[in-house]
């Protein structure tokens, strides 16, 4: 836990610090990681991530190595990438980089996530470049202006944020059509499957339906955030990002379940 999480005198480092190690969790995808979890002294090095039959993902090295890396980056180039998809050579980035929610991203969040980036040791690992078999779009929209930090008062919206912007939750968890999160008809509604070296998981639907979390009381979710375990034990796979959400404050959990308590009920797809 971070106490200086969520505090009126937190720093921007320490705010980049909490969100990326905690909901934010970049190391989930650019970390590379073992049966056991990420691997040591390779923090953000980049790996593949999802190989479907739309793509095969590489999540690239964003640790400041100029070589292989973004230590040659600047903060706007980085803010760019993560929040238009655009590198500085001027190409896409395809998904599974939620770049519609990043979007979403506040000003102040996403610089102090670069002042974390800032931090990471770099290191040598030369990753190889995704490979696409759907047309990507020649960009992810009209270039973003100034986006505010969500008020915390508002604890749903505070959650949306949280479950989209920051943690794209709805990303994973949104049944994916045609290999992109359906966030209109299936928003949460879960069923896709990863697979990688602990296995093939599936996302579980996140709604309040009874196929979804309606029989979870809500200290049962914080249980699952805190754990990464299911009321009754059994574990919670891969790729959610359970050694991340641990770290969460208690009032961003909060926030977040009272958020997919918000959503509308869906049945989970056919056949999961």
């Amino acid at each position: 836990m971070y106490p200086f999480a969520g505090s009126a005198s937190e720093t921007p480092l320490e705010r980049g610090t909490y969100l990326v190690r905690a909901i934010v969790a970049c190391g989930n995808c650019h970390t590379p990681q073992g049966p056991d979890g990420p691997v040591a002294g390779q923090e953000l090095a980049g790996q593949l991530v999802i190989d479907f039959p739309e793509f095969t993902a590489y999540a690239p090295n964003i640790t400041s190595d100029p070589v292989s890396g973004i230590g040659n980056w600047t903060d706007e180039q980085i803010i760019a990438a993560i929040r238009e998809g655009i590198r500085p050579d001027g190409t896409i980035i395809g998904p599974p980089m939620p770049i519609d929610l990043y979007r979403g991203m506040s000003d102040e969040d996403v610089r102090a996530i670069v002042a974390y980036l800032r931090t990471v040791a770099p290191v040598r690992n030369e990753v190889p470049k995704s490979v696409y078999r759907i047309p990507l779009p020649p960009s992810w929209g009209p270039p973003v202006g100034t986006v505010a930090t969500p008020s915390r008062e508002d604890k749903v919206a505070y959650g949306a944020y949280l479950a989209g912007p920051l943690g794209h939750c709805v990303e994973c968890h949104s049944t994916f059509v045609n290999g992109v999160p359906d966030t209109k008809g299936h928003l949460g509604a879960g069923g896709n499957r990863f697979e990688g070296p602990w296995g093939i998981s599936v996302s579980a639907n996140i709604t309040p339906h009874a196929d979804g979390i309606g029989h979870y009381s809500d200290a049962d979710l914080r249980t699952i955030f805190k754990t990464g375990a299911r009321p009754d034990g059994t574990p919670i796979m891969p790729p959610m990002g359970t050694a991340y959400y641990r770290n969460m404050t208690d009032a961003d959990i909060d926030a977040l379940i009272a958020y997919l308590r918000s959503l509308p009920p869906l049945p989970s797809p056919a056949g999961d």
